[in-house]
């Protein structure tokens, strides 16, 4: 999982703190996780509210908890002390929002593989004829251009038309509420899958942090667990394949932007996926986010403005151009996961994020919500 989790730049986060009700506000400074918690100031909404988040949580006065480190390590499920400090996921009261297919060139070599059926001859083919309607390669298609319905018109003619390229490649975004406010799980956590399902994958992805007036003021790394035998029966089940308890992680940390982390450092990321079975099986893969096909920017702006409101702010998954399919147990049967599975999502920018794989009805469940959140923090005169 690498020597470090987390990097540098002004980070924002959340912890469990022995001694204390409700979660506090961390950062990090000189390697040291440091309880930045104040009156007025006690939410990551209210920080991120603020106008000022990255000087805020830079300049706040704060008090050590002993090294991130630990606090990593203690982190996780299986090991976590409660007399000691642990990460929490790094928000609170926004809006968990994703949005999906917003990789078209991953989408279309999906498309051409499942219709040429393992012909090389018929998705070369295939693929000429919609590299020569768009004039240039797949990822330079921009989705609900001219270009883009006349490759839509030139699928449906083929029969291979779907909910999925209308998103992928149409005029509007696929967005969706991934899970609750309060509802997802950090560092170290268990991600759960909803027992029903026995064809699943983690979805690698870069999450942007982004406030009621829309401002994206920075990000975290996101594992979107995914059902793909749920949401394959029916897109109309996606609310069943995507939100189940402990199925949104987030974290280490937010990194907020500053002037040496933009949101152009998120565009050129390099996301790494690593999971580790306890079979033995070991499955990797990278996305690139200079391969996405719709900008932050434009899928913010498909989630939050004058057609829908978020007092809260919210949290964006951005979607990922990862899509396993490693055999693990012969040829053929593709990728799913087993229980016990070590997912780790990496870049140099935002850290890594490690989630161990059970079943939602297994994970602990989730008891603590914002009603919870708000009445332990006016106990503690933090409102």
């Amino acid at each position: 999982m690498g020597d470090k989790h987390y990097p540098d730049g002004i980070l924002l986060g959340r912890a469990r703190v022995p001694g204390h009700d409700h979660p506090r506000i961390v950062t990090v400074r000189n390697g040291e996780l440091v309880d930045i918690t104040t009156r007025g100031l006690a939410t990551v909404r209210d920080i991120a509210e603020s106008g000022n988040a990255a000087q805020h949580v830079r300049d706040a006065a704060g008090v050590s908890l002993g090294s991130v480190d630990s606090a990593l390590a203690n982190s996780v499920a299986a090991n976590t002390d409660v007399s000691k400090p642990s990460l929490l996921s790094p928000i609170d009261l926004q809006a968990i929002k994703a949005s999906g297919v917003t990789f078209v060139v991953s989408l279309l070599e999906r498309v051409i593989e499942e219709q040429a059926r393992g012909d090389k001859a018929r998705a070369d083919a295939l693929r000429g004829d919609i590299t020569g309607l768009i004039g240039t390669d797949l990822s330079e298609l921009v989705p609900g251009s001219e270009t883009a319905m006349k490759v839509k018109a030139a699928l449906i003619e083929r029969g291979v038309w779907s909910q999925y390229l209308e998103v992928g490649i149409g005029p509007d975004a696929e967005i969706f509420t991934k899970g609750q406010p309060m509802s997802s799980v950090g560092y170290g956590a268990e991600v759960g899958l909803h027992p029903v399902s026995s064809w699943n994958n983690p979805e690698p992805e870069v999450a942007l942090v982004v406030t009621s007036s829309g401002q994206i003021i920075g990000a975290t790394l996101g594992n979107d667990v995914n059902l793909r035998d749920v949401e394959g029966r029916s897109a109309l089940l996606l609310g069943k394949a995507k939100d189940n308890n402990a199925s949104a992680s987030l974290g280490p940390f937010i990194r907020l932007f500053d002037g040496e982390f933009t949101l152009e450092t998120v565009k050129q990321s390099e996301i790494s996926l690593r999971v580790e079975g306890e079979d033995g099986f070991v499955l990797e893969g990278h996305s690139s986010m200079n391969q996405i096909s719709r900008t932050p920017e434009s899928l913010v702006a498909a989630t939050i403005g004058g057609h829908h409101q978020y007092p809260d702010g919210l949290v964006l998954y951005l979607g990922t151009m990862f899509a396993p399919v490693k055999d693990r147990d012969g040829a053929g049967k593709g990728f799913t996961h087993k229980l016990g599975d070590v997912v780790s999502i990496s870049t140099s920018e935002l850290g890594t994020l490690s989630n161990r794989v059970n079943l939602s009805t297994i994970c602990p469940p989730w008891t603590y919500g914002a009603s919870h959140l708000l009445r332990d923090l006016a106990k503690a005169d933090l409102l």
